[in-house]
């Protein structure tokens, strides 16, 4: 386990830094695009696809954020950041204004022609390489052996608790709320330090663990080791963290013994429907090649078409495979596994990291994720470092994990 913070702590900002850092920080809370450009009545849209014979979907329908985004762009671009009183905090800082100020303009843009380019602008696109390497997994990799669906709401609560039970043993500081939505686009996800469940969540007790270990053991585990940091940037996210953190989500699944098949190949399909969307496909087509021809499920397939058309073309959803890529291509470099969830932060600023750290602004992780104590974790990492992407899943499960039965009620 890494050192606890009363033995190494990092030392504070100069004052200019510590201000633009600590509003940045808040305004990223503030600005929630994510569930500004979330669907909402799923059940709905895919009803309304089916009753017109998978020709045709209805507008999507969006919660409408509390914000005023003029006056909160404001706000952004007025922090002193060209005060900051580091250069290497400044790059820092104006990366995290240049992104949020991005997000923003995402927001205002929503199902209007000129979304497509700000998305382009916020999380690129889909280069050559990286559709071939989804159209590969698509053609290569088969679905693992069936599973029956039998862990439920209750069960999956359940080891959410023991989960976050035994990171509080470890450090008493961790914290998550966890909000059951029944209108949820995920089956679980972590935003701003809340982990969503779906209410009718169903899916295969081999895939609890895995799934847990990638929102707890990543997303919440990152934000909980940023907020030991000078830089509360570390805590929200770097400008650019996306890829690295759902790379190292998705490995953590592999790394918790249950990577199936399946779930690579939607995460190669959320590529090509990414790269489709971005060429103006609407649901219908994209739905189209990745049932018909492809092979995914209709209710796998949809959702990556709805997930690819949000917002008018969201390409965010192209970073898992690409994240999951780069981490395998830097672990086979030898690069260092720990060192990754001292925070929210890409893996271009591993240098810089390298540099915060010298400045004393930055320390160690205070926590790993719970898989990494695992006896099988080391020899698992070490056949990640040698594995191709289109190669990292499991046929089978290869452990079914702790999952604590759930508590009977009165």
């Amino acid at each position: 386990m890494s050192a606890r913070p009363d033995e190494c702590t990092a030392r504070p900002l100069p004052p200019v830094a510590a201000q633009v850092d600590a509003h940045l920080a808040s305004m990223d809370g503030e600005v929630d695009w994510l569930l500004a450009l979330s669907p909402i009545h799923n059940d709905a849209l895919w009803a309304e696809f089916e009753a017109s014979g998978r020709t045709r979907v209805p507008p999507f329908q969006y919660i409408d954020p509390d914000l005023d985004l003029h006056a909160v762009r404001e706000r952004l671009l007025a922090l002193p950041v060209e005060e900051v009183e580091s250069p290497l905090l400044s790059g820092l800082l104006s990366e995290k204004q240049r992104e949020l100020d991005r997000q923003i303009e995402l927001v205002r843009l929503r199902d209007t022609d000129g979304f497509i380019n700000a998305s382009l602008d916020l999380f690129g696109g889909v280069e050559p390489r990286l559709l071939e390497l989804a159209r590969r997994i698509l053609d290569t990799v088969g679905p693992s052996v069936p599973l029956e669906a039998e862990a439920g709401i209750d069960e999956v609560l359940a080891a959410v608790e023991d989960e976050l039970a035994w990171y509080r043993e470890q450090s008493p500081d961790f914290f998550a709320e966890v909000v059951v939505d029944a209108d949820l686009n995920s089956l679980m996800m972590v935003s701003h330090g809340k982990f969503f469940i779906d209410g009718d969540i169903r899916l295969p007790r081999a895939r609890v663990q895995p799934l847990i270990q990638h929102e707890i053991g990543t997303h919440l585990v990152t934000r909980h080791n940023g907020s030991r940091q000078a830089l509360q940037q570390l805590r929200v996210g770097l400008a650019h963290y996306d890829p690295l953190q759902e790379g190292l989500g998705v490995l953590g699944e592999y790394l918790a013994g249950y990577l199936p098949g399946e779930r690579l190949r939607v995460l190669a399909a959320r590529v090509v429907a990414t790269d489709m969307a971005i060429h103006g496909e609407d649901v219908p087509a994209i739905f189209d090649l990745l049932h018909n021809t492809h092979g995914l499920p209709t209710e796998d397939a949809f959702d990556v078409a709805v997930r690819a058309r949000r917002g008018g073309g969201l390409t965010k959803d192209a970073v898992y495979l690409s994240g999951l890529r780069d981490l395998v291509e830097y672990l086979a470099d030898g690069g260092d596994f720990e060192t990754l969830f001292t925070g929210k932060f890409a893996l271009s600023h591993r240098v810089v990291l390298d540099q915060l750290i010298e400045e004393g602004w930055v320390v160690e992780p205070d926590l790993l994720p719970r898989y990494s104590t695992a006896a099988e974790a080391a020899v698992r990492l070490e056949r990640c470092r040698r594995t191709p992407v289109e190669h990292l899943f499991h046929s089978e499960p290869h452990n079914v994990a702790r999952v604590p039965a759930p508590k009977e009620t009165a």
